[in-house]
């Protein structure tokens, strides 16, 4: 399997506070990577390293085999990005904001009216084309976030807690089409409070206070842990609050 994500422990300060405490983890191509940790644990952080956003105060790391030292740019081009907080426009229609994004993208116009002929369908939103993005329901929305996260066929897709809000049977159908988007050889990196998420993922790493304190397929962690699941092994590991 290649290797999408590497990295060597990858450390961030912000003064004197460490954020993120050398963080080992490497993420093969076509895997579903979940990142769990409370809030403030450095999840962000370490997101932000990656995507080329933020520099490293130490250690090593490559994305789709660019250094996010010196090929930043590079990895913006090979990664997709979806927010928890929808950020799409929601005065466009839902044909407009794929237009508009694939035009970011740099797609051509015949690419352009392709794409959206096959990421409409995909989706499931055919029926939403002339639609207001506003007047969509959530689960809809976040359809259309990650449809215009993948319009540029990356390699790699970061999903920052992608779900919430969303209602479980949307979970659920958002869920089936991530991993028919890993199926294709996308890596997806994702993290989510949702602990039953986690059982859908290959791999699950756990930080806390910036440290990775678990990292295993969700079975194994629960073997290892003696629990029924993955939200149980968080709490186990991580405490209830």
């Amino acid at each position: 399997m290649n290797t999408s994500i590497h990295t060597e422990n990858l450390t961030r300060k912000f003064g004197e506070f460490v954020a993120v405490d050398r963080v080992n983890i490497s993420v093969g191509s076509g895997e579903i990577f979940g990142f769990l940790g409370p809030n403030g644990a450095g999840k962000t952080t370490v997101i932000r390293m990656l995507c080329g956003l933020l520099k490293p105060t130490a250690g090593k790391a490559t994305v789709a085999g660019f250094d996010v030292y010196t090929q930043s740019e590079l990895i913006k081009q090979n990664i997709g990005y979806m927010s928890q907080k929808f950020s799409l426009y929601d005065d466009l229609s839902v044909g407009e904001n794929f237009e508009f994004y694939a035009g970011v993208y740099g797609l051509g116009a015949g690419e352009i009216a392709e794409k959206r002929r096959e990421i409409l369908g995909r989706f499931g939103l055919e029926a939403y084309g002339s639609a207001v993005t506003r007047d969509l329901p959530l689960g809809f929305k976040q359809r259309l976030a990650l449809g215009c996260a993948v319009l540029h066929e990356p390699r790699i897709l970061f999903l920052d807690e992608p779900t919430s809000g969303v209602d479980p049977k949307a979970r659920r159908e958002f869920w089936k089409t991530i991993h028919d988007t890993a199926a294709g050889g996308t890596t997806v990196f994702v993290t989510t409070h949702y602990m039953e998420e986690a059982e859908y993922c290959h791999r699950v790493s756990i930080i806390d206070g910036g440290v990775i304190v678990a990292l295993d397929t969700p079975g194994r962690l629960k073997e290892s842990h003696g629990k029924e699941s993955v939200q149980d092994v968080f709490v186990d590991i991580v405490g209830s609050d």
